[in-house]
């Protein structure tokens, strides 16, 4: 490996200005500099000025003609992606400054690598999301136990290049489910590896926030999801209730705590 690889960032979004200039705030933090930041704008208000905001960043904005949610504008993002390694992000979660070093480490002898995660809600005050709550979602790596509950955390895991030469692109027929089907396939080929280190933050917020989907809406890709991966019948509860089942809990694991707890303020909030 390069000394200093070239790690792409893919970024889909749409609307959320404050939380992606957050995000970027935390690439610009990063430890490992070496970044192509690609931001994939899901045909929703410009976003160029994230790149007037930080114009020391290498920062590249695909526009979509049209909005085509979440799955299809990471695939788009992928196109552009010149890295020895891809790197993924939701617009909304944050990393801290040692992630992309550290995940770089740790997929030395692998080809996907997934930190843990602290999750946190919080409020929006003077332009800042100031964390109110947070709690840990660290688990054991368990290929069986990851086919009947899922805690792979799509959000800053990295991976080679070559995975998806060989995997194709991420499957928008499954939509919510997208990651899940990612981790399974990619486990079935290739050496995945949980860090246990919680260098993700994962934004929720109670105020409507993005864990509180319709249930019923998930539930036929949940089935497709099944039946691609012949996982039988999944449940469609809740996620903090899934969390509390005892065979979930029983996974719980120790991980390397490195958040101060305080917030990420952007130049956007200036």
């Amino acid at each position: 490996m390069s000394a200093k690889p070239l790690v792409s960032v893919i970024i889909p979004t749409y609307n959320r200005p404050l939380e992606l200039s957050e995000l970027v705030e935390s690439l610009w933090r990063q430890m490992h500099r070496n970044l192509q930041i690609i931001i994939v704008n899901d045909c929703g208000p410009s976003v160029d000025f994230i790149r007037e905001l930080y114009p020391e960043l290498n920062i590249q904005i695909v526009d979509m003609p049209d909005n085509r949610k979440h799955v299809h504008a990471r695939n788009r993002g992928l196109l552009e992606a010149k890295g020895e390694f891809i790197m993924l992000c939701d617009d909304d979660d944050l990393l801290l400054p040692s992630h992309v070093e550290r995940m770089l480490q740790e997929i030395e002898d692998c080809d996907l690598v997934y930190a843990d995660v602290e999750i946190f809600d919080y409020v929006i005050e003077h332009g800042v999301r100031k964390p109110t709550d947070r709690f840990v979602f660290a688990y054991e790596f368990d290929i069986p136990a990851m086919r009947k509950f899922s805690t792979f955390h799509a959000s800053g895991c990295l991976f080679r290049p070559a995975l998806l030469e060989q995997l194709g692109p991420f499957d928008t027929e499954v939509f919510h489910y997208w990651d899940w089907d990612f981790f399974l396939r990619a486990a079935e080929r290739y050496r995945v590896k949980r860090v246990p280190a919680a260098s993700v933050l994962y934004a929720f917020s109670q105020q409507g926030g993005n864990m509180s989907g319709q249930l019923e809406d998930m539930r036929p890709y949940l089935d497709l999801l099944s039946a691609k991966h012949q996982l039988g019948e999944l449940p469609t509860k809740n996620f903090f209730l899934l969390l509390e089942e005892p065979e979930v809990k029983a996974r719980r694991a120790a991980t390397e705590l490195l958040w101060d707890g305080e917030p990420i303020r952007s130049r956007y909030s200036h």
